[in-house]
């Protein structure tokens, strides 16, 4: 024994057989065996011993990880530093740090991290740094509020309400219980040592919870008697029937001696007390070959969504659907494609209405499970996105859900929660409005203009601000509707009753608006009416004229008239100024008949100044020329109070406001009508009953500048070609020089002459009588 004694301390002395290598490596293995057997939340304090013994990057790594895994991320966090700061750190170390460093809110500090290592941005091509900028920068306009009397400093998830307002989730409550012995996990393999708790972070098994509309708690009773954890319930309202996830305690699988547990989906009959009875099993389950959970009833369309890792995926958990029939008859399992499915895992899917929500590790995002949207169509799957932050973290972020009441839900392990997962309600903040005023060029307005912004229900008025581009910004109250006025001195108001956000799903509502110069004092149509010699009454050839003009007024408050009144030259200046103001003040009398209000009517008289011809003092003219001097000018025009400031009126929605001539072409057709100019058999003389027309046309040519005078001469057939081309030639020009006569500008007008080639009468075909051959003797006239 002596000679054993001292060859053991000869051994230790040269180092042969170090005792605290030996014990060490017993530690390390005992920690390798706990993280085999996913126990984590051991192995991590393990191999925190270890490494406060012998400091190697190895065993910092294994904490590190380890730390994580049981949500532990600050401590995740701080033993990624201790691995970093080894120059024996590698590449996908760092990497493992900057990802650690968003778990703990540290993802601002990303770029000074790479500052102060030697890589950058290329060398981790498995971050998205461009997607995480992007998303920390587009936050959506909802805030989330942890449901009261439901988290707890464990793991509390998967929210699901009933028609009756009863709030289902999981959850694994109590006090940890710590101890050597290997626990489970519900999504993953194993085989099991310890019936008491989850020695995967010392907790209590996973069960599911009722918290009634009374806010009474209890727990669900379950039926199956080797059922460990119970977690995510769905139901199917309309049967009273709850799916869920089980992880069951087998002790024996015929035909094998080791084997591996996995995750299974049960459906039960639940009572009013919270009982399970009737229980089933899904029959996609396998319990020794790979596991199936967070089953989703979708009754709409009669389907059961899961998440599974059975083979011939695509990776980790694929989803997958299944449809049901009636007698809950389950058909073959759909994989949801590519589109959804990753190389990792895809977990927790949830339908509303033509949205597929789901989280994902695989697809790009802030860090961990983020929770995605999807549209679902009939081919599939498509239009995937990650719903940025909030609802995002860089943490576990998972189980969303909108009720059948339309609350939303979504569980997270982010950091400011009770406990390891909580439950979190989804509730809207302000809509963002964001207001584009521009002008006919379509540049943005950015000032000069007022904006008024008001809730409908109550009329509280709303702040708005302008940003850098000069766009409208304001926060809009979720459900409710608003009234927004912009206006500026000169310009047509806008008025917009249809801002809401009832039912907005978006988060932005955009409008833009165009800012418009209103057309003060615009001529719309122009008219003559005439008088009696020595009277002032209104004619009954007058009165369709402005019947009509009464008409237009009525139906559109922004339209005034203008009416001037003149005399023959026969009687005294004194005498004839009298009689022009009773010709004005008639029109002004015949309308107010009409409740066309006298301020609407502005009226100027002329006397014997302005005569439409050269009839003038000691003036041999015919009366027919008399009577044109004898007459009142109406000029009906639009926005004549430039004082004021006018709304865009009903009538003109739609229209091309920039165009201000173009606004009334409508009115103008139909009132401003001309009829054609017809002439004596080969003359080219302007007769006189024609000169009344060719008078308005003067006048509406003057009054009207956005009109444009087309004129085309013709003949009858009588007489050779070229004779009646130089006939129709004179005819047209006749017509050209009354009107520049009267003051129309000769650019304005466009004439044309046909001969006897365009006639109304084929009178080379038929016989025709001599009222035939005249209406082939004309003029036409077409404005536009």
């Amino acid at each position: 024994m002596r000679k054993s004694f001292h060859l053991i301390s000869l051994l230790f002395l040269l180092g042969i057989l170090p005792i605290h290598s030996i014990a060490q490596n017993r530690l390390l293995r005992y920690a390798d065996k706990q993280k085999s057997l996913e126990n984590f939340q051991h192995a991590a304090e393990i191999y925190e011993q270890a490494y406060n013994r012998n400091p190697k990057i190895t065993t910092a790594r294994y904490a590190a990880e380890a730390y994580s895994q049981v949500q532990e991320y600050e401590k995740s966090f701080a033993w990624w530093e201790k691995v970093i700061t080894n120059e024996e750190a590698e590449r996908t170390d760092y990497s493992n740090y900057l990802m650690a460093a968003m778990k703990v809110g540290k993802a601002e500090q990303i770029d000074e991290m790479l500052e102060s290592s030697s890589f950058d941005e290329n060398d981790f091509p498995e971050l998205d740094f461009e997607l995480i900028r992007n998303m920390s920068s587009k936050t959506t306009r909802v805030k989330l509020v942890p449901v009261q009397g439901i988290n707890t400093d464990g793991s509390d998830f998967g929210m699901n309400v009933d028609k009756d307002g009863n709030n289902f989730f999981s959850s694994d409550r109590g006090n940890i219980i710590p101890t050597d012995k290997k626990g489970i996990r519900l999504d993953a393999k194993s085989n099991l040592y310890s019936t008491e708790k989850s020695s995967f972070n010392d907790r209590a098994f996973f069960g599911i919870y009722k918290f009634d509309k009374d806010s009474i708690l209890s727990k669900i009773v379950s039926d199956l008697p080797d059922a460990l954890h119970i977690s995510d319930p769905s139901l199917m309202h309309s049967r009273n029937i709850i799916f869920y996830s089980v992880f069951r305690d087998v002790k024996k699988i015929k035909g094998s001696r080791e084997f591996s547990l996995h995750s299974e989906i049960f459906y039960s009959q639940i009572s009013t007390d919270g009982t399970l009875s009737q229980t089933k099993p899904f029959p996609l389950n396998k319990i020794t070959e790979y596991g199936v959970l967070n089953p989703f009833v979708d009754e709409e369309n009669q389907r059961i969504y899961f998440a599974s890792d059975k083979t011939g995926g695509m990776g980790g958990f694929d989803l997958y659907y299944v449809t049901y029939d009636g007698d809950l008859n389950f058909g073959e399992p759909v994989n949801l494609g590519s589109q959804i499915n990753t190389a990792k895992n895809e977990r927790y899917p949830s339908i509303n209405g033509s949205t597929l929500y789901f989280s994902s590790n695989g697809l790009p995002g802030l860090g961990g499970m983020d929770i995605f949207k999807a549209d679902i169509a009939s081919s599939g799957f498509a239009n995937v996105q990650n719903m940025g932050l909030p609802y995002n973290s860089p943490r576990d972020d998972f189980g969303y859900i909108v009720t059948k009441g339309g609350k939303r839900y979504l569980s997270s392990d982010r950091t400011g929660g009770m406990g390891l997962d909580d439950i979190y309600l989804v509730e809207d903040l302000f809509k963002k409005l964001i207001a584009r005023v521009i002008d006919c060029d379509s540049n943005i307005i950015s000032e000069g203009f007022n904006t008024a912004l008001a809730k409908k229900e109550g009329g509280n008025m709303i702040a708005t601000l302008r940003n850098e581009r000069g766009e409208i910004l304001a926060d809009l109250e979720p459900e409710s509707n608003f009234n927004l006025k912009i206006s500026k001195k000169g310009y047509f108001s806008i008025q917009d009753s249809t801002i809401s956000t009832i039912g907005l799903q978006d988060d932005i509502l955009e409008r833009e608006y165009k800012l418009v110069r209103i057309p003060y004092n615009l001529p719309v149509l122009v008219d003559i009416v005439y008088y009696d010699l020595d009277k002032a009454k209104i004619r009954n050839d007058a009165e369709p004229v402005l019947n009509k003009i009464a008409e237009l007024m009525v139906k559109y408050d922004f339209l005034d008239l203008a009416v001037a009144s003149h005399t023959d030259v026969r009687a005294s200046v004194e005498y004839n100024r009298i009689l022009s103001e009773k010709r004005a003040n008639a029109v002004q009398n015949y309308l107010s008949k009409f409740g066309i209000p006298e301020n609407r009517v502005r009226i100027e008289w002329f006397g014997k100044e302005k005569l439409a011809n050269d009839c003038g003092d000691g003036v041999a003219c015919p009366e027919t020329k008399h009577q044109l001097n004898r007459r009142s000018e109406l000029v009906l025009e639009s926005f004549t109070d430039t004082n004021r400031e006018y709304e865009l009126p009903t009538a003109l929605f739609g229209k091309d406001l920039c165009d201000a001539s173009s606004l009334f072409e409508e009115i103008q057709n139909e009132v401003n009508s001309i009829p054609a100019v017809y002439f004596d058999f080969d003359k080219s003389t302007i007769r006189a009953v024609h000169q009344k027309d060719l008078d308005k046309v003067s006048l509406m040519m003057i009054k009207l500048k956005n009109l444009q005078l087309y004129i085309s001469g013709h003949t009858d057939q009588r007489g050779n070609e070229d004779y009646n081309i130089k006939l129709a030639e004179r005819r047209a020009k006749a017509v050209l020089e009354y009107l520049v006569q009267k003051g129309v500008e000769a650019n304005r007008i466009e004439y044309k002459w046909f001969g006897k080639s365009q006639p109304i009468n084929d009178c080379g075909t038929i016989p025709c009588t001599e009222n035939m051959h005249q209406l082939n003797r004309r003029t036409e006239l077409r404005l536009k």
